[in-house]
């Protein structure tokens, strides 16, 4: 096995890159010969030395471009990089913070941290401009230490008893990034790791998890050997580990099938209002929720009796309920995308107290739920445009509503400060051109019939690039089977050429449509520094798959209606070009993950539309995806090509729409990837380079070592990407003359 830190060592390239390619090197139609599935093995010697190739290739190519803003010819990519890095380092950005006990915690990376900071202070001092943080752990020392390549992946906190402070944490650490992290217990007193050799909880590296039921008591999900994990790469079962207990011992709670996604188990510590729950994941939209109850032995798990693919969960006395299809309860029937509350033991013993807070329409979603200690605050997008309104139980118990902040204009966050002893609440606003600000509100005083108090800005951040002249529109495509499409245009109005009329603008249009994830408006950052502001015109399509009009939304384009996420996202493009905004040869496309299959379909079924195209950590080979790392677990969202489905699924998979004779044909494409991707398997976007490479299309590829499905490790790394990526956009597209 190649050492990974040699990848990128000029040195070590060998001539076994090059196999013999007499002529074009596609899959069979059929999926049943595949020239180029050597390179699947990550980190064989041949495959390592095709990818040391092409990034060398790429990075000769872009690093050669030079800026056409800088007289002396500086590179441009350079020149981004720097940018870029300055913004992704910035030490006035607002730190994100979770409030426990006294403290509020944040994680933090910058130009001397890279791998970051893991640090606290009060609520007093966070107000301030520059907080006093107390350091709990720096990963970038922790790696000098111990000679690793840690990534944080995030901590957990046991809630102490009452009166005493928090101590007890664990910690969750990534090599280079992967999905696959290890747990270790953490003492927030002594600011150390408490071994296995001290009795400390230790968890081996896995797609796994420990979480806190006590301070000598853990839920846990790992690798457990042979048979303990699914096909889909995640933990199978769910065992409580007790301290002081070899972790092959401890107590087996529950199982799912092999064939299943995963399992999870977690306690709700809520005083009060404990509870224990274990999730059999079968697949996405599928599930089975049990209740555990702990003083039984064996521990005996209750199944919340609701459709496999409702949402459910439990807030002190709340049940929560989120149907992705039109529930039927009793007498009633909930809409797919409703919000559903009621008594939760009530519900539990067969005697479902309902209500609706939200029913979902033609234009609006609901995007989140906030719970506070006495309200439920709903974020509700309409037409992709948020507004918030919140919930309150009043002396009879009746819910009643009223808006939320209805001055606030962007994207919107809220999330509780602590639910469990006030109404606090974090509210976030965010948009393409204005800065974040970070806002604290109490929505104490709503639950009796008063109004909220009044927002005060906590934070504000400062602005990264220039927006004067800037407009930001929404508007609206009509796909091919007359589907409204909305999308939003962030431009610089009012350039105009010698003879008064609009320019075609390089235009960069981002995409996703999957998994019911909604894309909504954020600020741009270093997109605006590296696109806006050079003239570049952005745009964000919401296309069908996704979720900004909840789960109908999503589910239109699943499986055998895959082509509709596709023929929204070119009707978009279409638009573009026919609104004047843009043309051919001045139009790109950019995706990642599931927006790199959006991508890839780009290239392979609308070559015509487009002057560039990027594809990042994609699944691109829709007959082998199911086999690779977490593939399995998508089969929900694309179906199954070992069946039948395959028979439509081929008309999706960019890998088997290349077509021998056509790669003159198709637009410059850049491919990246990571060779930590333990998500999305980096085989899929080195296959298809490969085979555009056969047909001598105009493509690139770049594979990057750590950084996982994220795509970087570090904020250098990210930096590096997005220099390579934008310059190859101006490179392609962006000639304006």
């Amino acid at each position: 096995m190649t050492d990974p830190a040699a990848m990128t060592d000029p040195d070590l390239m060998t001539d076994s890159a090059a196999r013999p390619a007499p002529g074009p090197q596609l899959p069979a139609p059929d999926g049943s010969a595949d020239p180029h599935q050597w390179l699947e093995e990550v980190t064989g010697d041949e495959a390592l030395a095709w990818v040391r190739e092409r990034n060398a290739a790429a990075e000769s190519e872009l690093d050669g471009v030079g800026d056409p803003d800088d007289p002396s010819g500086a590179p441009l990519a350079a020149t981004l990089q720097e940018e870029i890095r300055e913004i992704l380092d910035a030490k006035d950005r607002i730190p994100g913070v979770t409030k426990r006990g006294d403290f509020l915690y944040n994680f933090w990376t910058d130009a001397e941290h890279e791998r970051g900071l893991w640090r606290r202070t009060t609520l007093d001092s966070y107000r301030t401009e520059d907080p006093e943080w107390e350091v709990l752990l720096d990963v970038d020392a922790l790696n000098e230490a111990e000679g690793e390549d840690w990534v944080w992946h995030g901590a957990s906190l046991l809630r102490p008893q009452e009166g005493e402070p928090y101590r007890h944490a664990l910690v969750d650490l990534s090599h280079g990034g992967s999905d696959a992290d290890v747990t270790r217990e953490f003492d927030l007193e002594t600011l150390s790791f408490v071994t296995a050799a001290e009795g400390g909880f230790e968890r081996p590296e896995a797609k796994g998890s420990l979480s806190w039921i006590d301070a000598d008591t853990v839920w846990v999900s790992t690798d457990f050997g042979e048979g303990t994990m699914t096909s889909s790469g995640y933990a199978r079962q769910a065992r409580i580990w007790r301290r002081g207990t070899p972790l092959d011992g401890a107590e087996l709670v529950h199982e799912v099938a092999e064939t299943d996604m995963a399992i999870f188990a977690a306690h709700d510590s809520t005083p009060g209002w404990e509870r224990d729950w274990v999730i059999e994941a079968h697949a996405f939209y599928n599930n089975t929720i049990h209740v555990v109850d702990r003083s039984q032995q064996p521990p005996a798990l209750t199944t919340v009796e609701v459709p496999a693919d409702l949402e459910a969960s439990a807030h002190r006395d709340l049940g929560i309920f989120s149907p992705r299809s039109d529930w039927e309860i009793g007498e009633s029937v909930y809409p797919a995308g409703s919000l559903v509350v009621g008594d939760f033991a009530a519900f539990q013993a067969g005697e479902p107290e309902l209500q609706m807070l939200f029913e979902p329409t033609e234009t609006t979603s609901l995007a989140d739920m906030t719970i506070t200690r006495t309200t439920v605050v709903l974020s509700i997008l309409d037409d992709v445009v948020h507004r918030l309104e919140v919930h309150t139980r009043d002396e009879h118990g009746a819910w009643v509503r009223q808006d939320l902040y209805p001055e606030l204009r962007g994207s919107i966050g809220v999330s509780a400060v602590d639910a469990d002893v006030s109404d606090e609440v974090w509210v976030t606003v965010t948009d393409f051109i204005e800065p974040t600000t970070l806002q604290l509100g109490d929505l104490a005083d709503v639950a009796g019939g008063g109004e909220p108090g009044e927002l005060a800005v906590i934070k504000s951040a400062p602005a990264r690039f220039e927006s004067e002249g800037l407009d930001v529109s929404q508007h609206f495509a009509t796909s091919d089977d007359g589907t409204r499409i909305p999308y939003f245009e962030i431009t610089r109005i009012g350039e105009t050429d010698a003879e008064g009329s609009d320019e075609p603008r390089p235009t960069l249009l981002y995409g996703y449509g999957g998994f019911e994830i909604s894309l909504t408006p954020s600020y741009l950052g270093a997109i605006g520094k590296t696109w806006l502001e050079r003239g570049g015109t952005y745009v964000l399509a919401n296309i069908r798959g996704g979720g900004e009009y909840g789960p109908r939304w999503h589910q239109a384009a699943l499986k055998e209606n895959r082509h509709r996420a596709y023929e929204d996202f070119s009707s978009v493009a279409k638009d573009l070009i026919e609104r004047g905004v843009t043309d051919r040869a001045h139009l790109a496309v950019r995706g990642g993950s599931n927006g790199g299959l959006l991508t890839g379909n780009m290239v392979t079924l609308y070559p015509e539309l487009f002057g560039a195209v990027i594809i990042q950590v994609p699944l691109l080979d829709m007959k082998r995806y199911s086999h690779l790392l977490a593939g399995a677990s998508w089969m929900a969202e694309y179906g199954d090509p070992d069946t039948e489905d395959w028979e439509y699924i081929r008309t999706f998979s960019p890998y088997h729409l290349l077509q021998e004779g056509k790669g003159a044909q198709y637009p410059p494409t850049f491919v990246l990837t990571s060779t930590r991707d333990d998500r999305v398997h980096p085989g899929h976007a080195r296959k298809f380079a490969a085979a555009m490479e056969s047909l001598g299309a105009d493509v690139r590829y770049w594979e990057n070592i750590e950084g996982g499905h994220g795509g970087a490790a570090n904020n250098e790394q990210a930096a590096r990407m997005n220099a390579l990526l934008y310059t190859f956009l101006w490179n392609t597209i962006g000639d304006r003359s």
